[in-house]
């Protein structure tokens, strides 16, 4: 019997030193963009953090090289297929990202995205990817949700499609990950696109995911074969930038309809890749998800950050 009370006691005593562990600050990264109107190199000191609403210190701000970036683009296979014409916009901007840049096309269908070929993870080989491209099915509905797709995807996020060796093993084994979404954005799943119908379970559950990754996302909307440009706009461009807000990304678009080109946007967010940096900063490990307010003193400039991030998440490293 006493030496079943001395064991309790030891075990007592020791579950506070357990949990002080636990409840520890943890280094947690997040990737942030600059819009500037007056381009300059942004530091540490430029930027402000808040973790639930509390000001912490930034232990680091820095660029993100080509070599550890991947971009995936996800396109709705129910698209109107007069995306068509779009296609040689797609491989010009895949072409013309910096060497060293994964890339990953797959088609967003059935809740869940099918690799445009037969890549099916990243790859340096743009050419390759490009050649890939198809049309989409459109059919109404095709991609059943645009966010069950996007959160089976962060949550299952492909391997590299090749082997590196060589110089490129000095890669950062885990890189920056970045999602573009081209999709009208609707949520079929969630009753009624009236304009009092915009919280949606499913496109939280796809930011917090998203959130959870690390991923910012960012889309660009274009109608789908089964809503008009009237129909459904207006939902479809609410959920796309709620998306873009929670996670710290971007959604471009142009009135009501399909835009007259992806070129335009396709630019931005090549400029918005360029722009994008790791912050480093401390949170207390104890908490599922922390929310953040981010902003920066640079002069005409718009920082994009996601407003939850979950503690201890890296999203760019070498070890």
């Amino acid at each position: 019997m006493m030496k079943s009370l001395l064991a309790l006691t030891l075990l007592t005593l020791a579950l506070p030193v357990a949990n002080a562990q636990e409840e520890g600050p943890t280094a947690t990264q997040m990737l942030v963009s600059f819009a500037s109107k007056t381009p300059a190199s942004p530091t540490a000191k430029d930027v402000t953090i808040k973790v639930e609403n509390r000001t912490t210190n930034l232990l680091s701000l820095r660029h993100v090289p080509p070599n550890g970036t991947q971009i995936a683009i996800l396109i709705d296979d129910g698209l109107r297929t007069a995306f068509g014409s779009e296609m040689n916009n797609v491989r010009n901007f895949l072409n013309n990202l910096p060497q060293g840049t994964e890339v990953f096309v797959g088609y967003m269908q059935n809740g869940r995205v099918v690799p445009a070929g037969d890549i099916a993870g990243f790859t340096t080989d743009r050419a390759a990817v490009g050649k890939s491209l198809h049309l989409p099915m459109g059919l109404r509905g095709a991609s059943a949700s645009p966010y069950f797709s996007l959160s089976d995807f962060v949550k299952n996020w492909p391997s590299d499609a090749e082997n590196q060796t060589g110089p490129q093993s000095q890669q950062p084994t885990h890189k920056a990950r970045i999602v573009l979404m081209i999709t009208n954005g609707v949520d079929p799943y969630n009753g009624s696109t009236n304009i009092t119908n915009q919280n949606s379970p499913y496109v939280a559950t796809a930011i917090t995911d998203a959130q959870r990754a690390g991923v910012p996302v960012y889309s660009i909307y274009y109608t789908d074969a089964g809503f008009g440009p009237r129909r459904g706009s207006f939902s479809g461009q609410s959920y796309l930038s709620q998306v873009a807000q929670g996670t710290g990304g971007t959604t471009y678009y142009q009135g009501t309809g399909s835009p007259v080109s992806l070129e335009p946007f396709l630019k931005q967010f090549q400029t918005a890749i360029a722009e994008t940096y790791v912050a480093t900063f401390p949170v207390e490990g104890n908490k599922k998800m922390v929310y953040l307010k981010v902003s920066t003193s640079l002069p005409k400039t718009k920082l994009n950050a996601p407003d939850q991030v979950r503690p201890g998440t890296i999203v760019l490293s070498n070890n």
